[in-house]
């Protein structure tokens, strides 16, 4: 599969890299580094306490989120397989404290609330560069850069975002894509998601790419 970097133009249509802010940049990677652990599978914390309460946590949300709350999270630990895509009604800010790559698809390639892998591309984050993954992008949990490497990533969401899932009745389709708040969930077959119930919206090969890093 070809890595893209965010960097080129095939980019833009999924999202940006945030520029400026590079002493808060400094600040979110580090604490990431030193306060997050890397574990053998993939971990996700919506809200972490260090990194909610550094003072660049509270200029980024005035700036990125127009002062609208924020929470401060994490993706971390190992993965090259794309497994589910999910969708919020906002984007979501990344940065990493290492490399890493995002596998990215976009919401208007959804057909009958299914979409074929062959859609998705691959893009290389550099370490300590921010982007935002815009809301019309699909995307999941990212992939380490190299077969030797982690990854620590931020995210960054609007707050109450994949905490706890509304209760109510679904009223068509889409709402059973619903898997937690503000968070829409399409799963490949052979993923864990799936056989937990989710919806199975991804058709085509898993992707994995473990011989392309």
């Amino acid at each position: 599969m070809k890595i893209y970097k965010v960097t080129d133009p095939e980019f833009v249509n999924y999202g940006r890299i945030i520029e400026g802010y590079e002493e808060e940049k400094k600040q979110i990677a580090d604490t990431l580094r030193d306060k997050t652990p890397i574990p053998e599978g993939t971990a996700y914390v919506a809200e972490e306490k260090a990194l909610q309460e550094l003072p660049a946590a509270d200029k980024i949300t005035n700036s990125l989120f127009g002062g609208s709350p924020m929470q401060f999270g994490w993706c971390n630990g190992h993965n090259t397989k794309l497994n589910c895509l999910e969708y919020h009604r906002s984007s979501e800010i990344n940065l990493g404290a290492t490399d890493f790559i995002l596998l990215l698809a976009k919401r208007e390639e959804i057909v009958d609330y299914k979409i074929d892998s062959s859609k998705v591309k691959a893009f290389l984050v550099p370490k300590g560069v921010m982007v935002e993954v815009y809301a019309t992008a699909l995307h999941y949990a990212p992939c380490q850069a190299s077969k030797d490497s982690g990854f620590q990533v931020l995210v960054g969401l609007p707050k109450g975002t994949n905490v706890g899932k509304p209760d109510f009745t679904p009223a068509n389709q889409e709402d059973k894509l619903i898997t937690a708040t503000n968070k829409w969930l399409l799963a490949h077959a052979e993923s864990s998601e799936a056989k937990d119930g989710a919806w199975i919206g991804i058709t085509g090969e898993n992707i994995d790419i473990a011989a392309d890093i």
